[in-house]
């Protein structure tokens, strides 16, 4: 069975579900979530995607991100996403939205009205490897100053989300 996503217009109200590689082809805005973990000591949990991802494989992003399912409340997804590929699940607090539109590898656009998820936790992932290939804690200051250096080396929703002003701890 192919996955379908939820496309949105520019106020995130819902508009239709088309599967997830053809709206990744035709650049078509849907509704997608990037969570941020934090551990007390400020650092960020990135993951490596897996190499075999549709796309951005192998680059670093942030904690967890994926699409919602028809019917599915946008947070209850986040949960069920950060269990699946992180194996672990903690509080999350939305932290806001933004649009964005990239043409990524393999000729696919990433158009998403994006939510953004904050949450702490202390402990170690146990990563599905269909999924996340690596993993690291990050102060985001060191985060900021490797993508400036090495750009080709994270997610472009990354880098947007990071210039989000007032949303991460740490700067």
């Amino acid at each position: 069975m192919q996955e379908k996503i939820i496309l949105v217009d520019e106020n995130d109200r819902e508009i239709g579900l088309e599967e997830k590689l053809a709206a990744h082809r035709n650049g078509k805005l849907h509704r997608a979530f990037s969570i941020f973990i934090f551990n007390t000591k400020g650092e960020l949990m990135l993951q490596k995607r897996a190499v075999k991802k549709y796309h951005s494989g192998g680059l670093w992003s942030n904690t967890c991100c994926s699409h919602p399912r028809a019917g599915e409340e946008t947070a209850a997804a986040a949960h069920r996403r950060l269990q699946e590929e992180m194996g672990f699940d903690c509080g999350l607090e939305h932290a806001g939205s933004f649009i964005y539109n990239a043409e990524l590898d393999n000729g696919l656009i990433e158009h998403e009205f994006d939510h953004l998820y904050i949450g702490f936790h202390d402990g170690m992932p146990n990563l599905n490897l269909k999924e996340a290939q690596g993993w690291k804690w990050i102060k985001p200051a060191a985060l900021r100053k490797d993508i400036a250096s090495h750009p080709e080396n994270y997610t472009y929703w990354l880098k947007e989300a990071l210039k989000k002003p007032g949303k991460f701890p740490g700067g």
